[in-house]
């Protein structure tokens, strides 16, 4: 599976960029786009399909952390999963998510620990270059699950609704959009830059956590993960007694990370759709904060109940990145006719770069959905 994180790279980044461009050169989220641009049907499939996939997600997420701490102290992990919800709404009710991730973001550092893993043990490297360059496919339905599901974790949907939305908040919190070319070339090569080395830094580590788990967990005939303490054991090389720590600080740390920005993502995508102010600066007394606010809060608390279903958080995981894959592909579409448009984008709609690499990663995603079902 290696292949598929180099693979993504370069089209994850470009969608992100494209994403991003919509937000800053419009000044309105994705949905206030499409609600003015596309009928009504279009707005509500879109709109709909986030909010089931980012419930969804938000479940997988809480369940993950929960069972992450529970390996560290025991005790219930719907009680913790009921206890991180309630933390994730109130601290982005109550505190701007600028202030929060600022410290929170440290936390996701543990996730390094997979590249120590990599050069702790004994590795083929050749073989890693071999696989990676020329992967051993088979037309299986198994490898085109898990190949949608990597696309969906790494091409999702709430990322696209996300950073369109924070350019729109970044503009306003500079008292608008620049008004001169220059000033616009300049935001549009940094966000640019900075989704770029975004994306490869995701992937990288996404790449050393299927290479140490392929080196230790399958080297060692484990095959079927079905719990996080199982998935813990990748680390034990570098961590040794310390295994179930470190792990849970990445699924705790990202997870904390996370759950904001899909409930938030969710909350932007309903007020745009709505017509009304979406913006995590609102003030919660206010009529349009209240509504903002109230999405954020039926997400997590959709999501906080979904924990209580009879399923394991690493499947939940894995079955929710699946999801986000099969949505991508109507929004990706859309997203790729709005930035297209010159009445929409005026003269900074896409470059034909940009262009080809987005309409390659839509239709790569949407030939294995596809390829996918036709497989069931």
């Amino acid at each position: 599976m290696l292949w598929t994180v180099v693979f993504t790279l370069p089209l994850m980044a470009a969608i992100q960029v494209i994403s991003a461009r919509i937000g800053y050169v419009t000044g309105r989220g994705l949905s206030a786009n499409i609600r003015e641009r596309f009928p009504r049907p279009v707005l509500f499939m879109v709109v709909g399909m986030l909010l089931v996939a980012n419930t969804l997600n938000i479940a997988a997420d809480l369940a993950a952390m929960a069972e992450a701490l529970r390996l560290l102290l025991g005790g219930s992990a719907h009680v913790y999963a009921v206890t991180f919800g309630l933390l994730c709404l109130v601290l982005q009710v109550f505190l701007p998510y600028r202030r929060y991730v600022r410290v929170l973001k440290w936390l996701t550092l543990a996730l390094l620990a997979y590249v120590a893993v990599a050069f702790s043990i004994r590795i083929d490297w050749w073989q890693v270059v071999r696989e990676t360059a020329w992967p051993k496919l088979t037309h299986t339905h198994e490898l085109l699950l898990m190949i949608v599901a990597v696309f969906g974790t790494t091409i999702s949907p709430y990322l696209f609704f996300w950073q369109a939305s924070q350019e729109v908040e970044d503009a306003d919190a500079r008292g608008g959009l620049p008004h001169t070319p220059a000033q616009v070339r300049r935001h549009l090569r940094r966000i640019k830059v900075d989704t770029i080395v975004g994306m490869t830094f995701s992937n990288l580590i996404a790449f050393f956590i299927i290479l140490s788990t392929a080196a230790t967990l399958h080297a060692a005939g484990v095959r079927d993960i079905q719990t996080s303490a199982q998935a813990a054991e990748a680390l034990r090389p570098v961590a040794g007694h310390f295994t179930f720590l470190l792990f849970s600080l990445g699924i705790i740390g990202t997870g904390m990370l996370a759950v904001p920005v899909l409930a938030g993502s969710a909350a932007y995508a309903v007020a745009g759709s709505a017509g009304w102010r979406g913006s995590l600066d609102l003030r919660l007394e206010q009529g349009e904060g209240r509504g903002f606010y109230g999405v954020i809060a039926v997400a997590t608390v959709g999501g906080v109940a979904l924990c209580f279903a009879p399923i394991d958080p690493v499947k939940a995981l894995f079955w929710a990145a699946v999801l986000n894959g099969v949505i991508a592909v109507p929004i990706m579409g859309v997203m790729m006719l709005l930035a297209s448009r010159r009445d929409v984008m005026g003269e900074n709609a896409i470059t034909v770069r940009l262009r080809w690499l987005g309409w390659i990663a839509t239709v790569a995603m949407a030939a294995t959905v596809g390829a996918m079902f036709a497989t069931l």
